[in-house]
């Protein structure tokens, strides 16, 4: 059994898995607010954020591929995509369910991240022609 240790290094498989379960909730919390209960509170603000949620996972899906075409440092944006994501989502989910005051602040570090992610999945790509 792997032991979870600061530094480790994460296999595609396990940021797959993360990036299916990121995309699970996002269609759930979409569900709930488009088709259950439409009427819902501020279901305009969870809906984006469900769409935020379900795009950057499947970011993360992506980067799977640039790694098989022989972009190997595309390794690294799926935290970028995916801890983002909970990052910028969770703030705007709590931000359309409450007052909470802090969300403005998390929800412009979440969308750095992503950008941050983004920008690492554009410089790994200098990679693949070399390769195929």
């Amino acid at each position: 059994m792997s032991r979870w240790r600061l530094g480790m290094s994460w296999s595609r498989s396990l940021w797959m898995r993360l990036a299916a379960l990121n995309n699970f909730v996002a269609v759930a919390v979409w569900t709930y607010v488009t088709v259950i209960d439409p009427g819902f509170a501020e279901a305009e603000q969870w809906r984006l954020g469900s769409q935020i949620q379900f795009m950057h996972g499947m970011a993360a899906f992506t980067c799977a591929t640039f790694m098989n075409v022989g972009a190997l440092s595309a390794r690294h944006a799926p935290a970028c995509f995916l801890g983002g994501s909970a990052l910028l989502c969770s703030a705007m989910y709590a931000g359309a369910a409450t007052t909470f005051s802090g969300r403005v602040a998390i929800e412009i570090i979440g969308g750095l991240v992503i950008l941050v992610g983004w920008l690492v999945l554009a410089w790994s790509a200098r990679t693949i022609d070399r390769t195929h």
